[in-house]
């Protein structure tokens, strides 16, 4: 009789290997392939709102009514300004999205407080410095922005602040408008030849030295993460830090608040600028030390700054820097245009309601993201990925703990050409799911998986031949754990699975030794087997007695009439009364029901 396994088990495998030449390389950290900022979507999965109802969009801070409106047609909209955070976690509740701009913030105990039901949070901007990451990631809630709508509106502004400064249009307007002609007291600085330092080289900063170029100024950026042919492009020279500070007439700032960058302008720094540099802020407040740069000014080491933003907003009423004559200020106006605002509520809104239908959300922040055309082709495997993880794990015997997986990706494509991070996602989310009461999506799988002692290596097989396709085939491994159905175990004692996509449709090829060519559709019924004549007209029988539809049957044998596996694909799942007559047939030695 048959070693048997319970309707729940679950077997998902792959397809194996070719035959041609390849060599192992080490998987290079996909961290390490591109910059961040052109980085598109990601899928997320998501608990779905109450059977039948809508879900609930909590806008907590004034969005333009195009955004609203986009809202509205997919949601309850709760628009709920100025609220404190006790009100916030009140309600909070009861939300399953919530939209913010930079003066409302998202505590952990915001996502504490939503019992789960947060899934997403929309910051209708670029800096997401207001929203605690860490937090929203561990509770599985997406972070998505708009990072691309207020774009030009910023670089604009900060254009506007840099000749506004250069030219003392706000402290001339303010004097003649009390009475004075102070014309030799207001004598600016021509821009034309002078070098702009604009540090942080993404959306806002690149906009910026186009349109400085085009004033005759030199331009040159510090960006750790710029690419210096985007930039040669453009006409502008990557340069160091101190080389930034050291040589510039003119420093414009766009890069994030973060703990690298909060208060990168200081006295040490001031002190390696050259004597009547000129500041522009348009970035974040507090990647400036206030309180330095009032000295810098003071002691003429900045002849002037405009800024936009302040660590503080707003700032207090009797703040040096705001009061300072050689300062220009505006009340974060970077965005403040009609079309921008207008974009961005309609940008975050898309965002929004994408992530939370389960689709491909955009401008994610905190969790695996893919180019946008990685994404189109690796779409099929993202599927394949997720089914590898799922089923694999349900092959584990009870009472063997998963912590060592590994992750082989066969791909004709050098190593730089294929980012993982979605698959490897995909697959954490797969095999941790079935075998806990986690909820993972693919904002904290990688948590998840650390915080359960998962360890998910991964490997990269060379293959030769074309690089049309991103992969070949997708190998999941599980060591040092017993198997329910023991045909899964490798020749180097894992449970191994392989899967590749035919047609645009994954298929289960291999499972442990034996190949297999089977639709990962429906559900699976695996056998092993003795091969010989009448099997699939036996197992079939048992299960058209019960009036079960099967949709395909594949067998992967070593040789003629010895081992075999046979793969059975069904529509329904079978009784148990069933499955227990497959499990006595005396030619089957094991069997195991998978749903896919």
């Amino acid at each position: 009789m048959a070693t048997t396994t319970t309707p729940t088990s679950r077997f998902l495998s792959v397809t194996a290997a070719a035959s041609p030449s390849r060599r192992r390389l080490p998987l290079l950290s996909p961290s390490l392939r591109l910059p961040l900022r052109q980085f598109r979507r990601i899928s997320v999965s998501a608990h779905a709102a109450p059977l039948g109802a809508k879900p609930t969009v909590l806008v907590a801070e004034k969005l333009g009514e195009a955004g609203l409106e986009l809202l509205k047609g997919f949601a309850n909209v709760d628009c709920s300004y100025n609220l404190t955070q006790e009100e916030l976690c009140t309600k909070i509740s009861l939300c399953d999205a919530l939209i913010v701009r930079s003066g409302t913030k998202v505590s952990r105990e915001v996502f504490e407080s939503s019992a789960g039901r947060l899934r997403v949070v929309g910051r209708a901007g670029v800096g997401i410095d207001n929203v605690d990451l860490a937090a929203a990631t561990e509770h599985g809630c997406i972070v998505v922005n708009a990072p691309t709508a207020n774009t030009v509106a910023a670089a604009e502004h900060g254009i506007a602040l840099l000749a506004a400064m250069a030219r003392n249009i706000a402290q001339a307007d303010a004097s003649l408008k009390v009475g004075k002609w102070l014309r030799s007291k207001y004598v600016g600085v021509s821009l034309v030849g002078k070098t702009l330092a604009v540090l942080g080289f993404g959306k806002v900063g690149s906009e910026v030295a186009r349109r400085a170029k085009g004033l005759g100024m030199h331009v040159i950026a510090h960006d750790p993460y710029a690419a210096a042919d985007r930039a040669r492009a453009i006409g502008v020279d990557l340069v160091t830090f101190d080389e930034a500070l050291s040589t510039a007439d003119f420093i414009s700032l766009h890069m994030p608040l973060t703990a690298s960058t909060a208060k990168i302008l200081n006295d040490e720094t001031f002190a390696k600028m050259k004597k009547g540099v000129r500041i522009v802020n348009v970035a974040r407040g507090g990647v400036i030390d206030e309180e330095a740069l009032v000295r810098a000014l003071d002691s003429g080491i900045v002849a002037q700054a405009a800024l936009d933003v302040f660590t503080e907003e707003p700032p207090p009423a009797d703040s040096k820097l705001v009061l300072h004559e050689n300062v220009t200020v505006t009340p974060h106006l970077g965005a403040s245009t009609a079309e921008a605002q207008e974009g961005v509520a309609v940008e975050i809104a898309e965002a929004v309601v994408g992530a939370l239908k389960g689709e491909l959300a955009a401008t994610a922040v905190n969790a695996p993201m893919v180019p946008a055309e990685v994404l189109s082709e690796l779409a099929p495997f993202v599927i394949l990925a997720e089914k590898l993880g799922r089923l694999v794990v349900q092959l584990v015997a009870g009472g063997s703990g998963v912590k060592s997986v590994k992750v082989t990706y066969a791909s004709a494509r050098a190593p730089d050409d294929l980012d993982t991070r979605l698959l490897r996602a995909m697959i954490t989310k797969g095999l941790i799911e079935p075998i806990s009461s986690a909820f993972v999506n693919l904002v904290n799988a990688d948590f998840i998986a650390k915080q359960r002692g998962v360890r998910i290596t991964e490997e990269r097989i060379l293959l030769d031949g074309s690089p049309e396709s991103p992969l070949e085939y997708i190998q999941v491994q599980i060591a040092n754990v017993e198997s329910k159905f023991a045909s899964a175990i490798s020749e180097t004692g894992e449970i191994s699975v392989e899967g590749r996509i035919k047609d645009g449709i994954p298929h289960l090829t291999k499972v442990g030794s034996f190949q297999v060519d089977v639709s990962m559709e429906g559900s699976l019924i695996l056998c092993r087997q003795v091969d010989q004549p009448g099997m699939i007209g036996t197992v079939g029988s048992i299960l058209g007695e019960q009036n079960i539809n099967v949709s395909f049957m594949s067998v992967g044998r070593i040789a003629p009439r010895k081992q075999a596996v046979m793969a059975i694909g069904v529509d329904e799942e079978p009784c148990k009364e069933s499955l227990k007559k497959i499990g006595e047939i005396p030619a089957i030695d094991e069997f195991v029901f998978l749903k896919l």
